[in-house]
């Protein structure tokens, strides 16, 4: 098993008023690292886009603008959708209670509620990261395969370095890896809502 996510985001103090919540899209893309805050899937190899996140519902705010920065979230559709305006505690101030809510994915709690399997399954570790892993639908198929074309990237970057150091043999045997496992990635990715 490994660690959920190597980075845990964090929002710059961003105070200046804005129209709208979307005008803060370029300095959330850069604090989350072109990743969702939730299932930190890199926004690269996602067919659908990403989306601005209020991670206190507006429907729940009370003192908290909707364009307030520290409260924005950079997250993907899917995570987005899924958690909507779920709020189980109904209050702005209070986001979990008795191991049902939610974390701000800038906590550096939140990593402890999850960790990745070999695959790259996201595993839930705690009763709350079970409860968020259920809610936001951490289960569907589209996280580990984003996470493993994510690691094939990395296993590409390898393999260049390979072919300035080693023989041809070797670069052989990493290329088909590499070939195959992008392949079959790339295809699971076809079938994906």
């Amino acid at each position: 098993m490994g660690a959920f996510r190597n980075h845990t985001p964090k929002r710059q103090l961003i105070t200046k008023e804005v129209g709208s919540h979307t005008d803060h899209r370029e300095e959330l893309i850069s604090d989350f690292k072109k990743r969702c805050g939730y299932c930190d899937d890199c926004d690269t190899w996602r067919f659908a886009w990403f989306e601005i996140d209020h991670f206190v519902p507006q429907k729940h705010l009370v003192s908290i603008k909707k364009t307030d920065y520290s409260n924005l979230v950079y997250a993907c559709r899917s995570c987005n959708n899924s958690k909507r305006a779920h709020w189980p505690t109904l209050s702005e101030t209070v986001h979990n209670q008795n191991n049902v809510g939610f974390i701000d994915p800038c906590d550096d709690s939140y990593n402890d509620q999850f960790s990745r399997s070999d695959s790259g399954r996201i595993l839930p570790d705690t009763e709350i990261g079970q409860w968020i892993y259920n809610k936001l639908k951490f289960y569907k198929p589209q996280h580990e395969i984003i996470w493993n074309i994510e690691q094939l990237d990395l296993l590409i970057t390898e393999c260049k370095d390979l072919l300035k150091n080693l023989s041809d043999s070797v670069i052989k045997d990493r290329l088909l890896l590499l070939y195959d496992e992008y392949h079959n990635y790339t295809k699971q990715l076809g079938n994906i809502n």
